[in-house]
């Protein structure tokens, strides 16, 4: 079993919640159940499944949760560029969320690649 909490895309990505939700806190409450509702449940979909995956005894299994990881931050993405379309975000908040949450990306696809199937 895997220690989720040494690894650094798993910090990154539980941090990066917070980012999403400080965001989401300042949308119009007609999208509490909407939008701010589908982008915190991604954003903590990130850390929650590399976490999961850890507890899993085989790599394939580590990988397969990897990957819904992986899913929920490309949904997030879609979430903020809507966000931004509709002006919920500015051009500032959206271009430091993307710019993380690509890297959190590149990270989780880096480490799904480490695994030795």
């Amino acid at each position: 079993m895997r220690d989720f909490r040494k690894l650094d895309v798993w910090m990154q990505a539980l941090l990066f919640v917070k980012k999403v939700y400080d965001i989401t806190y300042t949308f119009p409450q007609k999208e509490q159940y909407g939008l701010v509702s589908q982008m915190n449940r991604c954003a903590v979909s990130m850390p929650s499944n590399i976490a999961e995956g850890c507890s899993r005894k085989t790599s394939a299994d580590f990988s397969r949760f990897l990957d819904i990881a992986l899913g929920s931050s490309f949904e997030l993405e879609t979430q903020i560029e809507v966000s931004y379309i509709i002006a919920y975000i500015n051009i500032d908040q959206y271009a430091s969320l993307m710019q993380e949450l690509h890297i959190i990306q590149k990270r989780i696809n880096a480490l799904k690649n480490s695994i030795i199937m």
